[in-house]
């Protein structure tokens, strides 16, 4: 589509290419605030309704009373990377990475006034980690995939590393990126410019230019190495 504010590219790429072959994007390129005036020039009600957010198919409801009514809190610790505790979580999948509100861990006396955020989720012993401000911790330079997807054939030269740009969450900006299909036929992926708050579940989804190759999902980050999170930390400081 081209409104890049509404492309829908992220989350369909995993439609086959013959599904996609037989569908129609009526809307694909108008942007919304033409989208709109259509409506309201036809006198459609919805013409100015709220764009939804988040998770539109549950409603508006709080987020963490959704996740309880199917998932079991299991509460444990929460560390910061160098192991020591600063308080306790109510279940890791209340929370994601990157996130800042709701850690419950604010105000310490003994850390300063740089906010806390999420930096990774240690499911084997149920620990959450966090660290103060824009921590190394946040970022990975590569990511490993699932199998992938592709819309078409996969891009050339992909067997030895297929320079592609990918998304790593909707709406985000292209990120060039190096694509290599590994002999299980899972992706690694390395990126020019390290990337912040990789997400294990999500999709990577993959562009040449305007067209959407494919995708797979994100079943591990590659963080730093130690060396770079300590000239990060300094440049940080």
């Amino acid at each position: 589509g081209i409104d890049d504010g509404k492309d829908q590219s992220y989350f369909l790429h995993a439609i086959s290419r013959e599904a996609v072959a037989g569908t129609f994007f009526p809307l694909g390129s108008l942007v919304k605030d033409e989208v709109r005036r259509i409506a309201r020039d036809h006198g459609l009600p919805v013409h100015d309704k709220k764009d939804s957010t988040g998770i539109c198919f549950i409603g508006e409801r709080p987020f963490r009373e959704f996740l309880s009514s199917f998932l079991p809190s299991v509460p444990g610790r929460i560390e910061t990377p160098a192991g020591a505790i600063v308080g306790e979580h109510d279940g890791l999948m209340y929370y994601t990475l990157g996130q800042r509100q709701g850690i419950g861990i604010g105000g310490r006396s003994d850390s300063g006034d740089l906010p806390w955020y999420v930096v990774d989720k240690r499911v084997a012993d149920n620990v959450l980690v966090v660290d103060q401000g824009d921590s190394p911790w946040l970022y990975s330079k590569a990511i490993e995939t699932g199998v992938p997807h592709w819309i078409g054939a996969p891009p050339a030269g992909v067997s030895t590393g297929a320079e592609v740009a990918a998304k790593l969450r909707y709406r985000q900006p292209d990120q060039r990126c190096r694509v290599r299909v590994a002999a299980d036929e899972s992706l690694c992926v390395t990126f020019d410019e390290p990337q912040r708050a990789v997400a294990p579940g999500q999709f990577a989804v993959f562009y040449d230019g305007d067209r959407c190759l494919g995708g797979a999902v994100i079943r591990r980050r590659v963080p730093l190495p130690a060396a770079d999170r300590k000239h990060a930390r300094a440049a940080i400081s």
